[in-house]
């Protein structure tokens, strides 16, 4: 009996004392072992909190050359990549055709004229014999009265008067046909003319010519692309903005502009406008960043960043952004407290991209750390082991 006894007991003490050894060495563990961490002092500093976006570079005035007639493409004078300046000739069509109707208006339009010059000879001649005309039937007037002469004379000078006024008003009439007349040879050669200089293609304005479609020989019709041409008074990148960031933004914001094609590299920009309607899928704003400098091989569509900078505090007590953790919806940091990790809940002003402003829950001197593991966890008391302390992120 005291053997089954004696057994029995050690089997009993047994499941009790693993357990509490396997929790012991997890204490002995917890409070001995250290965990490798990072370490970074908290300072003082400048820290700029910035909005990202994405888009790409594109020109704030773009234009498609197209002709407004369609003709022989008989020239293209300038290709993509050129600097053109406002009014410069671009491109011609095939004119051969439009000069001999400019040429035929202007004929029109000449013997419009010589019409009109024509019916006011012959009108000044009617008004001629119109007066003499009157002269005589006034003359036939009186002889008839002293019985000179007789009433057949009258009558007949009567209608010689009447013959004239009536030659008169049909030149008077001829006049405002041939004047009409003239008006529309002249519009009409306004017209050809018009015409005639569709087929010189111009540049609106100064710019750079960024896309040629076309070369001489084929047949281009009204719509049809030749050129596009862009101005670059105004280079911008239309980048995609998350709308929950729009209450921070507005016009003229100082921005950093990344390109992918120079990832290493910010260029100067500035906040120019504001979009005023949300995409409804994605929930973005398209928002307008002035490039003050471009690089020195650009293209429009090309990808890139904008960090549009929303605030700036010189002297804010912070820490890298790596170092906030969020615990229970609440930000915080583990500091070093003698070899130990303490948990310390933080209240964040601005957040920036190199730093984070601490408003409240920290003090300057101290020193912040994470696990060299990002798998790894830690809990309040636990040892930990400094293997990389510095300013950096």
């Amino acid at each position: 009996m005291s053997r089954k006894f004696s057994a029995r007991t050690l089997r009993t003490a047994a499941k009790v004392l693993v357990p509490l050894g396997v929790v012991a060495f997890v204490v002995f563990r917890f409070f001995t072992a250290a965990v490798p961490v990072v370490a970074r002092p908290v300072g003082r500093g400048l820290v700029v909190a910035e909005v990202m976006g994405t888009g790409t570079l594109d020109a704030r005035i773009k234009t498609t050359l197209s002709p407004r007639l369609q003709e022989r493409l008989a020239e293209v004078l300038v290709d993509q990549g050129d600097f053109v300046q406002a009014g410069q000739l671009l491109a011609r069509l095939d004119d051969a055709e439009l000069r001999q109707l400019v040429a035929i208006a202007e004929a029109s339009l000449a013997g419009a004229q010589a019409s009109v010059e024509r019916v006011r000879a012959d009108e000044a001649r009617a008004r001629a014999v119109e007066q003499q005309s009157r002269l005589n039937h006034q003359r036939s007037i009186e002889l008839l009265a002293t019985k000179v002469s007789s009433q057949a004379d009258l009558d007949k000078a009567l209608e010689q008067l009447q013959v004239a006024e009536a030659d008169v008003k049909r030149g008077q009439a001829a006049i405002l046909e041939a004047q009409r007349q003239a008006v529309t040879a002249e519009k009409t050669l306004l017209q050809q003319r018009e015409r005639l200089s569709f087929a010189r293609l111009t540049s609106p304005y100064d710019g750079l010519v960024v896309r040629r479609d076309r070369d001489p020989g084929g047949v281009v019709v009204p719509g049809s692309a030749i050129l596009e041409i862009i101005s670059t008074n105004e280079i911008w990148v239309s980048a995609w903005v998350d709308e929950t960031a729009m209450s921070a933004l507005a016009p003229g914001q100082s921005a950093r502009v990344v390109f992918r094609s120079e990832p290493a590299k910010a260029y100067a920009g500035e906040v120019a406008r504001l979009g005023r309607e949300t995409d409804r899928e994605t929930r973005e704003v398209l928002v307008d960043v002035r490039v003050k400098e471009l690089p020195a091989n650009w293209t429009l569509g090309q990808r890139a960043e904008v960090f549009i900078e929303t605030g700036r505090q010189p002297d804010a007590l912070m820490v890298p952004p790596g170092f906030v953790q969020w615990l229970g919806g609440l930000p915080g940091v583990w500091v070093n407290e003698q070899g130990r990790a303490g948990w310390r809940p933080l209240k964040l002003g601005l957040r920036g991209r190199e730093a984070v402003e601490i408003t409240q829950g920290l003090a300057a001197g101290g020193q912040v750390v994470r696990p060299v593991n990002p798998k790894q966890e830690l809990a309040d008391g636990q040892r930990v082991r400094v293997t990389e302390a510095g300013g950096g992120k």
